[in-house]
């Protein structure tokens, strides 16, 4: 049995939602969707008992009804997999793992800037990556974000006479 093999087997006896969700990509590569009650079981799972204790990054995602959040997490042999969830965009909530990964911290607010999905227990802190002059509520990386055009000088540019 594969390495591949192994950690999928361990994962649907732990997780039956996993057994017609979970997919090898490629050697070391593996891919899930999870169910968004079960997600904060299986990312301790991973941790605690199966060695993925780096958490390599988080992308946000706009799927039009929901927002994705895919989870990578890895393996110190470099076995990967990454976790995906979707959240409904009426609701952008998502609670934090900054508790579990402390590296957690800056993809959350990265998110939370573009996307504007809430991380739930992530501490007040200094915006990521937009300036703080960013206006409220403006996400840029949602589909339906469209720039809004610059504001006009107030008055004219005084005429140069020759």
């Amino acid at each position: 049995m594969t390495a591949e093999e192994t950690v999928v087997k361990a994962l649907v006896e732990k997780f039956p939602c996993f057994a017609e969700k979970i997919r090898t990509q490629r050697e070391r590569r593996l891919w899930a969707d999870v169910p968004a009650d079960q997600f904060e079981a299986v990312a301790h799972h991973l941790f605690e008992q199966m060695g993925f204790t780096m958490l390599c990054s988080i992308t946000g995602l706009d799927e039009g009804a929901t927002f994705g959040l895919l989870y990578h997490f890895g393996q110190p042999s470099g076995m990967m997999i990454g976790l995906k969830v979707s959240i409904p965009r009426e609701k952008p909530e998502w609670k934090t793992f900054i508790g579990l990964f402390p590296g957690s911290e800056l993809y959350e607010r990265e998110i939370a800037d573009l996307y504007g999905v809430r991380f739930e227990g992530l501490p007040a802190g200094l915006r990521y990556p937009l300036p703080d002059d960013w206006p409220d509520n403006e996400f840029p990386l949602r589909k339906d974000w469209k720039a809004k055009p610059a504001v006009a000088a107030a008055a004219p540019a005084a005429e140069v006479k020759s």
